[in-house]
């Protein structure tokens, strides 16, 4: 049939503008689908030159084709949001009639059969009752995918016909023909992890494939990702209109890997599964019951008997059964081996009374429970003693025959015979689609057993508990499979059931269990254990189970790390009067004699954590996180366009919703923590069923730009939601969620609003913007009743903007909090005068605030990655909360103001305890530090977070020196013994000493720390600042020896020479300076062109005066110090030199470049003897082995390489399967490197510190920081003790456990 004339006119006369706007590959994908278009079609049109001529070639082919070609060609642009084009289309659409079902009395014909067995459909089974009324409505709902890709939902009960219902419903000659000439394609799906989801697809591309040409054939996809790939291709191009049925459907993970674009018929007990995907939704419901004729024509069928002939008590058992088809088959199940006792089963159901079942509103309770006694009491004695074991089953949960096989103590054959029997008679359900298979009880019929047999429980469970003793006696199951995935989650659940308290403590307080359960199913079912069974386990020993519990809170997020970190490692940094530390330090002391490698943490007591709980919710930042209004809940959402809601008690994921099409901005509960809001980049405000993960309400006609935060109100007395945005105007509104638009707009402010929130008794809206101002509306009349001008606070900066950031409102509704750049201001709701001011770094902001609901806390989040506690009736700082990695973007108290949540860039949300918070005395160290090892002692140099120079004692962390703040950055610093001098390099140039006395130092540390400082009066130290100053002092005195100027930018690097009496420095001027630092006599090295950042002595020789210096210019150069005279100049890289080394032997130096290149050179020659390519990013560090005869270098990838130095090959590249979560070999950057004495072991530092085997390039150990980025590493001379410094400047003095 061709074309109609109003369209064909229509296209012609539109065509010039159709031809400019439109990207015809788009909309071909849509036309192919929808099968007026063919593939050849398709290549012809994309080998046109340009875009426009595909244009043309495109509407060419639609003026040759018929109306329903131009429907498509409709269809597609609207779908490709060309919504002006498709309403140039819109008024001269051909009338398409979709009522074209074809009747077929006989929908068996061979057409069908054949259809339907090749896609796998199966075939109506022995007991086939005929429903057509539902037949018929799911056949009406698959019509409407007849020019369109959609989903059909068929959602019911288990047991209520679903499968036969969709299988009967495709059994049809017309609807075939019409609406699915590509075939029907049956995909069985029950309850399924990733991969066997993958498994599943792989199996039906497979099978898609069979019937192609090989030449289309694709390799089987590796990944979920590429198996939906090549899935929307079978589907959109070579099997265009064709059916997808998936049956048994449990987990939107499942329907989201099949969001393809394409025709599905599902079939679920979960209705709200399709609200996760896109695409058009129908639904049909399966009701639970059958009516009375066709429960009696089951009975009919399983006693082969005719439905006039059946006994009159067949009709009263359907009706005792209320027509549940569930009850009714299990009732003909028996009669059908027990033919004669229509009377005793129908006396069984009238006479039992048993107590109703609350599990479900679809079924009938009392039904069910008589059906299940009248079965159960027709099983054999022994197997009846069976079935009664499965009471201590937890619900929702399938287990393998080899479980039961353990607990009966038979041949699982055997087992597998007797669970087929209780299948066979519906005491037990079994999912195939499992290998091994799986089993199950019905809730309503495990609800039933542990009714019947309630004073038998203790017994039951302890009967699992001796037998699993019996079978494991040599350790817990670690092979991953079903029956170890069952021991290990549930184990614990049965010992605290049976009240085997001894059991359960020698198992909780056990690190190895603690190792195997979390490797297997990961921490936080272990942490729920701890909270579960606390008070059983506080009976025995209180202390103990906090230490174990708090472990694992702490590191539960390195232990979802692939690869699995060792659990010992991770325990030797708890605190040593831990029970965890105990057991750790005997286990690592046990495997150290066999060669494993521990390292214990000597200053444990400085890297001490407060925090609580720490969940890593999100991949990219976390934006926002609140608790539930009962406390038990978190919702986190991120720039990973999700929400997940988890425990807070352990971080256990409940709930994750696909949520929005960009970044979430926020979530918030509602007051009855039924509902959660959502918004987002994309402009849209969600409401979602907090428990369903259900969508609700959308609103997204109203903002204009990304809504930056929503509240709830806090009573549910008058529910309103309210939302703020980037909007120029009409940036504030409040909903009303019975309404489809938005109740009220609040206007005052004229930029974007980035924050709202409600008073405590819901009478005003506080409202923050960039336009400098907090403004206060009524809620009730939405006028605005205040402005506080908070910019006009900040009358002493030069820069006009001052946003505000958040408002907060303390409990009894009097005070406004806000936060604006690195101040937090405290205003009188009433007068508006401030109150209070807090006044932070002039290097952070202040992104969050928010005031305790129970006390007089207030909450700070920075962006210097800290948060900190204030009580604002004293003024005071309460609390350093330190652990977040990057910006923290929002701080929340619970409910009960007993916990602070917050949440950063670094992906995680840490939870505290508030009432253990103080602040903390492990200052915050600079990573630029230096180290002297000697006979045990461990002298660590680096300036804080104050811009102090400290000089530590790093076994006891005290403070040996601390000089006065200086008013330059210290970049670096450096110590001697002989003479006694220690300096320090600034970025104003200078290298300098301060004029402290000893009495100025000491005077807050008193007489120990006195005494302790007398074994470092011989100590000199250098230290380098921003100004470009270095200045020289002794320690303990503090006594300037010398300050040296020259330098007129950031000193880098500063080292003393072998006898103390040369300073050499390095700096951003490009030039090198040798400093007789006593008499102040300098020599200048210049012929950089850039920064140099580092420098190396060529000999250890006090006659050798040769220097190597390398410098973001790509060269190295070679200078006598004594003279100052450049002996070489070579042109090493074309990329920045970022490391450089010098062998042992003084015969080779390496260099490495961000031209992801590292070469070899001679030192005599100064030629380059080889170049070592193969690094994928920037090659960071390098170390010569310590004879000679390797390099190992490190790029930004976090790859280690080992060459061989005498022939420039590759030997090893270290472990590159240990990817971490961060998709980096080490977390980030490999910045330093250190082998061994022996050349046998090598460490390295990126984001932790690892230890590798050299021999085989295999990682032996990881060591963690609480923070990230380690810059370098110290290493003692025995390669037994190292000491670094992380990004959030926790000091680590690691010893290896002998």
């Amino acid at each position: 049939m061709a074309l109609e004339e109003r369209p064909r006119s229509c296209l012609l006369r539109f065509r010039h503008r159709l031809e400019q706007d439109m990207k015809p590959s788009y909309l071909m994908d849509h036309m192919i689908s929808d099968g007026v278009m063919t593939v050849d079609e398709e290549e012809k049109i994309r080998t046109q030159p340009t875009r426009k001529d595909q244009a043309a070639a495109l509407l060419e082919l639609v003026l040759r084709k018929d109306n329903r070609a131009y429907i498509s060609f409709y269809n597609a642009l609207v779908k490709e949001t060309y919504d002006d084009l498709a309403n140039l289309l819109h008024d001269d659409l051909p009338h398409f009639s979709l009522e074209a079902q074809k009747s077929s009395s006989d929908s068996s014909t061979s057409y069908v059969q054949t259809v339907l067995s090749e896609g796998g459909v199966p075939q109506r089974p022995v007991v086939f009752v005929s429903r057509p009324k539902l037949v018929n409505r799911v056949r009406e709902k698959l019509y409407w995918l007849q020019k369109d890709p959609g989903w059909v939902t068929v959602f019911g009960m288990a047991g209520s016909g679903k499968s036969i219902l969709a299988a009967e419903a495709v059994r049809h000659h017309g609807l075939i023909e019409e609406c699915f000439p590509g075939g029907i394609h049956w995909l069985s799906i029950g309850q399924l992890d990733k991969p066997n989801l993958l498994v599943k697809i792989q199996s039906l591309c497979f099978r898609l494939e069979q019937g192609l040409d090989s030449q289309t054939l694709h390799r089987p996809p590796t990944s979920l990702d590429e198996a939906k790939e090549c899935l929307r291709f079978l589907m959109l191009r070579k099997y265009p209109r064709s059916l997808l049925i998936l049956d048994d459907v449990w987990d939107s993970m499942v329907v989201k890997a099949f969001d393809i674009h394409c025709r599905i018929l599902l079939t679920t007990r979960n209705r709200s599964l399709a609200d996760s995907v896109s695409g058009a939704k129908y639904e049909v419901e399966v009701e639970s019951g059958l009516d009375e004729d066709k429960a009696l024509e089951i009975l009919s069928l399983y006693t082969n008997m005719k439905l006039n002939g059946l006994p009159d008590e067949a009709r009263s058992i359907v009706r005792e059964c209320k027509g549940s088809p569930l009850v009714v088959s299990l009732i003909g199940a028996l009669l059908k081996e027990k033919p004669t006792r229509w009377q005793y089963y129908l006396r069984q159901l009238q006479q039992k009374q048993f107590k109703r079942i609350r599990k479900s509103s679809s079924y009938d309770y009392d039904a069910l429970d008589q059906a299940m006694a009248a079965s159960i009491e027709v099983l054999p004695d022994e197997h009846r003693e069976l079935y009664k074991d499965l009471t201590v089953l937890e619900q929702d949960i399938k287990i393998p025959a080899k479980v039961l096989s353990v607990l009966w103590d038979l041949e699982a054959e055997e087992v597998e015979d007797i669970l087929q029997e209780f299948v066979n008679k519906s005491l037990l359900f079994v999912d195939s689609h499992n290998k091994p298979y799986l089993y199950y009880l019905h809730d309503l019929q495990l609800d039933f057993l542990v009714e019947q047999n309630r004073t038998q429980l203790q017994s039951l469970h302890t009967k699992v508990v001796r037998q699993y003793q019996k079978y494991y006696r040599d350790g817990p199951p670690t092979t991953g499979d079903e029956e170890c995935l069952y021991w290990i989650r549930f184990l614990t659940y049965h010992m605290a059931k049976a009240n085997l308290s001894q059991e359960l403590y020698s198992l909780m307080f056990s690190l190895d269990w603690v190792s195997v359960k979390a490797q297997v199913i990961g921490p936080a079912h272990l942490i729920n254990d701890y909270v579960e069974y606390g008070s059983i386990l506080d009976k025995e020993n209180c202390d103990v189970r906090s230490h174990f519990q708090e472990f694992l809170s702490l590191n539960g997020h390195q232990l979802e790390q692939r690869p699995f970190p060792d659990v010992v490692q991770l325990a030797l940094s708890q605190p040593h009067t831990s029970e965890v530390y105990r057991q750790a330090r005997l286990q690592a002391q046990d495997r150290a004699s066999t060669g494993g490698i521990y390292f214990d943490l000597l200053n444990q007591s400085g890297v001490e954590s407060l925090s609580r709980l720490v969940i890593h919710p999100q991949q990219g930042s976390v934006y926002s996180a609140c608790f539930s209004h009962d406390g038990t809940k978190i919702a986190s959402c991120g720039a990973s366009k999700t929400v997940k809601v988890f425990r807070s008690t352990s971080g256990e994921k409940l709930t994750e919703i696909q949520a929005h099409d960009d970044e979430v901005l926020c979530c918030a509960f509602s007051p009855d923590d039924h509902l959660l809001a959502t918004c987002s980049s994309d402009r849209k405000v969600k409401v979602w069923n907090a428990d369903r993960a259900m969508l609700l309400r959308v609103f997204k006609e109203e903002h204009e730009e990304q809504v930056n935060h929503c509240q709830f109100t806090n009573t549910s007395q008058r529910l309103l939601l309210a939302t703020c945005s980037n909007d120029p105007i009409s940036n504030v509104k409040l909903w009303n969620l019975n309404k489809p638009s938005c109740q009220n707009t609040m206007f005052g402010h004229f930029q974007p609003v980035n924050h709202c929130c409600f008073s405590p008794d819901d009478s005003y809206l506080s409202t923050s913007s960039n336009d400098g101002t907090v403004k206060l509306f009524q809620v009730s009349s939405a006028n605005e009743w205040k402005t506080i001008d908070v910019r006009s606070i900040f009358t002493d900066s030069d820069d006009d903007d001052v946003l505000i950031k958040c408002s907060t409102w303390t409990a009894d509704g009097k005070r406004i909090i806000c936060a604006a750049r690195n101040a937090v201001l405290v205003f009188d709701v009433e007068t508006s005068d401030m109150l209070l001011e807090i006044r932070t770094n002039r290097l952070s902001t202040v992104q969050h605030c928010h005031a305790c609901p129970t006390s007089n806390l207030l909450a700070i989040a920075f962006s210097n990655y800290a948060v900190e506690l204030w009580d604002l009736e004293a003024n005071k700082k309460m609390a350093d909360c330190s652990g977040h990695l990057s910006w923290v973007q929002r701080v929340q108290f619970s409910p009960d103001g007993s916990q602070l949540l917050s949440c950063s860039d670094d992906q995680t949300v840490r939870l505290w305890e508030t009432k253990k918070l103080h602040t903390s005395s492990a200052i915050c160290l600079k990573r630029d530090s230096d180290v002297l090892f000697n006979d045990g002692e461990i002298i660590v140099s680096a300036a804080d977070n104050s811009n102090r120079l400290q000089v530590r004692d790093g076994r006891t962390g005290s403070v040996l020196f601390q000089s006065e703040e200086k008013s330059s950055r210290i970049r670096c610093t450096c110590m001697c013994r002989q003479p006694p001098a220690v300096v320090l390099g600034q970025e104003d140039g200078t290298v300098q000493a301060s004029g402290l006395t000893a009495s100025q130092v000491l005077g807050t540390f008193g007489s120990r720390i006195r005494r302790l400082l007398t074994s470092y009066r011989r100590l000199v130290l250098a230290f380098a600042l921003c100004a470009g100053s270095v200045q020289v002092l002794a320690v303990p005195s503090g006594k300037l020896l010398a300050t040296l100027l020259g330098h007129t930018k950031t000193v880098l690097h500063c080292q003393f020479s072998q006898n103390g009496r040369t300073l050499i420095t390095s700096s951003e001027d490009t030039t090198i300076r040798v400093w007789r630092w006593q008499s102040g006599e300098c020599k200048v090295l210049q012929g950089h062109k850039e920064q140099v950042r580092c420098f190396s002595l060529l000999s250890n020789s006090p006659n050798d005066a040769r220097l190597l210096s390398w410098s973001f210019d790509g060269t190295v150069k070679v200078w006598d110090t004594e003279s100052g005279e450049k002996l070489q100049d070579v042109e090493a890289h074309r990329g920045a030199i970022l490391s450089c080394h010098v062998s042992p032997d003084r015969c080779l130096f390496a260099t490495t470049s961000a031209d992801k290149s590292a070469k070899l050179w001679h030192c005599e020659s100064w030629q380059c003897i080889y170049t070592l390519s193969g690094h994928q990013e920037c090659v960071r560090s390098c170390r010569f082995s310590w004879d000679s005869q390797r390099l190992a270098t490190g790029d930004d990838n976090g790859e280690i390489r080992l060459w061989s130095v005498t022939e420039g090959s590759l030997l090893k590249i270290c472990s590159r399967d240990s990817k971490d979560g961060m998709d980096s070999l080490h977390g980030g950057w490999v910045t330093d490197l250190h082998f061994s004495p022996d050349d046998s072991l090598l460490v390295s530092t990126g984001g932790y510190v690892k230890w590798w085997d050299v021999e085989r390039g295999e990682a032996l150990q990881t060591f963690h920081p609480t923070g990230s980025a380690l810059k370098k590493i110290h290493v003692s001379s025995d390669f037994s003790t190292f000491v670094t410094i992380d990004n959030i400047g926790i000091l680590y003095l690691l010893r290896r456990v002998a």
